[in-house]
């Protein structure tokens, strides 16, 4: 089986290359990744075929298919934040970049194509828990974006018949997840400040709420979807209502470092969810076997990887 991963020398991408790459049943992946946002020391070790590029080169899109079972479309310019700076870069890389994929999936023999969303799209819909089919109400322009992105899916499987299944991420962290740049997600980010004796900022109040998802429970319901060939045109949460507020991280983040947190509250984002919890059924029905890790164990595999990054800092225990 040969799959092409899109973004896949990014965090989720480069995870789902390790996971797929133990499987005897994947004889190759090929990667494309511009590196915008990705890195080839993330494949570092990986028996993949890289190719760097961008999701909008046709013609790379049609080399890079040629010849693939199936394909799992990450590419993205992550980040509510940066989408508020930049909206028309945002919309190019996630709905135009969608819609040249499955294009060329559609050149390619109608190819499998797994693309990645995100619970951004329920934006101001106040409801708990998120079920796919609530009202969405995006609140940013990158939420817009992912909603273009499902919609995309659905709409190719109805007009061509191309077989396809949008999932709904839900705040993946875990290992190979960066905190050195500007728009870094809240655990690593809040993971390196405390082993770095640096202040944890939370934005508002700290009460918002968040299903985090191990990237590796991720990879392998991907993994699962690919050599099953699960199809579903409808989207499709990838979340297990492990509901977490921000409050309650930092001590499960404290108790996974060792170290004392500084916390420094700075004023709300713009475009951010005040509560995010899925309702897993549908993820459940189509993948009755899988399980999240729980929030400790992740947050200890995601502590050992940032902590060989970071050293020398004068750090204050807990007692």
């Amino acid at each position: 089986m040969r799959i092409v991963i899109t973004g896949g020398a990014g965090f989720i991408g480069s995870n789902l290359a390790r996971t797929l790459s133990e499987h005897p049943e994947i004889t190759q992946i090929r990667v494309i990744d511009n590196l915008s946002t990705g890195s080839k020391e993330n494949l570092l070790g990986l028996d993949v075929h890289f190719i760097e590029g961008d999701i909008q080169d046709a013609a790379l899109l049609d080399q890079a298919f040629h010849g693939a079972d199936a394909i799992v479309h990450l590419a993205a310019l992550p980040s509510v934040p940066r989408s508020v700076k930049d909206p028309l870069a945002s919309h190019h890389a996630n709905a135009t970049g969608t819609l040249q994929v499955l294009e060329a999936a559609r050149r390619a023999g109608n190819l499998h194509v797994i693309a990645a969303s995100s619970s951004s799209v329920y934006g101001a819909n106040p409801r708990l828990l998120k079920h796919e089919d609530l009202t969405t109400a995006p609140m940013s322009p990158y939420a817009v974006t992912k909603l273009a992105t499902e919609a995309y899916l659905g709409a190719y499987h109805h007009s061509y018949g191309l077989p396809v299944l949008p999932f709904r991420f839900f705040n993946v962290y875990g290992p190979g997840q960066r905190a050195d740049h500007p728009y870094a997600a809240v655990i690593p980010k809040w993971i390196s400040a405390t082993l770095t004796g640096q202040p944890v900022t939370v934005h508002g109040d700290g009460t918002q709420a968040r299903d985090f998802t191990y990237v590796g429970t991720a990879c392998r319901v991907l993994k699962d979807a690919l050599l099953r060939r699960v199809v579903e045109p409808r989207p499709v949460n990838l979340a297990f209502g492990t509901r977490l507020a921000l409050l309650d991280l930092i001590p499960a983040i404290e108790a996974a470092t060792g170290f004392r947190a500084r916390r420094e509250h700075i004023a709300t984002r713009v475009g951010d969810v005040l509560h995010s919890q899925a309702d897993g059924t549908r993820l459940r029905a189509l993948f009755p076997t899988a399980e999240p890790v729980p929030i400790r164990e992740g947050l200890m595999a995601t502590v050992d990887w940032l902590g060989t990054s970071i050293a020398g800092a004068h750090r204050q225990r807990v007692h």
